[in-house]
């Protein structure tokens, strides 16, 4: 049974119980999928491509990645981190760089890399339009090695803003953490955040995530092991 791999930063990472409603896309990945594969969330809260590198997390993916594994990389909002040099990644340089190491990792081991263009912030221009820059140069830097290198992609970034703009500037702030003051006992003080997703948002973006696999010609072998659409499991309904 192959597994598939998220490295990844905080908008995909699973969240403890003192982070609560937030909530990462890649906790509601598995419910889109059938029993014939095993989804291992590896994705950290604020880790760019640098860091994850730097800190080994790819070496211990390692520890476990068999050939037929897959390895879905989506960073880019930490990368944009300029003034943090152990973060930061120029997104045409060092960004592209890395995400070759993350592609040639699985490659060598007889895996298959995709690569995730970074969801979206919730971020509109004067003019009621998703902000394009909302995650900078990185989500087009990540297009452009994916056609350098042939490797699948899934433009997450592009489909959440077509998300956002459905919904609306005032409508998208159900995806995010939006929580006035005294309504959960993890954030007192509330929070308006417009990059970390509730759990509405994470499921949302997963099934974004679920769509783009769908609709991808290169991963037709991953896309015979998604379940019918509609078609959760148990333990997803229960996911909390």
């Amino acid at each position: 049974m192959p597994t598939l791999y998220i490295a990844g930063d905080s908008t995909a990472a699973q969240k403890g119980g003192g982070e609560k409603p937030m909530t990462g896309w890649g906790e509601y990945l598995k419910e889109h999928f059938g029993p014939d594969i095993a989804v291992d969330n590896r994705a950290v809260n604020g880790r760019s491509t640098r860091s994850f590198l730097a800190e080994g997390r790819l070496t211990d993916i390692g520890n476990d990645f068999q050939s037929g594994d897959y390895l879905l990389i989506q960073f880019g909002h930490n990368d944009q981190k300029l003034e943090d040099p152990a973060r930061y990644t120029d997104p045409g340089t060092e960004y592209r760089r890395n995400l070759l190491t993350f592609i040639e990792f699985a490659r060598s081991r007889g895996g298959f890399p995709v690569l995730l263009t970074s969801v979206s912030r919730r971020r509109f221009t004067p003019g009621g339009e998703p902000d394009p820059l909302a995650v900078g140069p990185y989500p087009e830097a990540m297009r452009g090695v994916a056609a350098q290198t042939g490797t699948p992609l899934l433009d997450i970034f592009a489909s959440s803003q077509q998300l956002y703009r459905k919904l609306g500037e005032e409508g998208s702030r159900q995806l995010f953490m939006h929580l006035p003051a005294n309504s959960h006992p993890n954030y007192p003080q509330g929070i308006t955040d417009d990059t970390h997703f509730c759990k509405e948002g994470a499921a949302r973006v997963a099934q974004l995530v679920a769509e783009a696999i769908r609709q991808s010609a290169e991963l037709a072998a991953l896309n015979a092991l998604l379940r019918l659409p509609g078609r959760r499991t148990a333990d997803s309904r229960s996911n909390p």
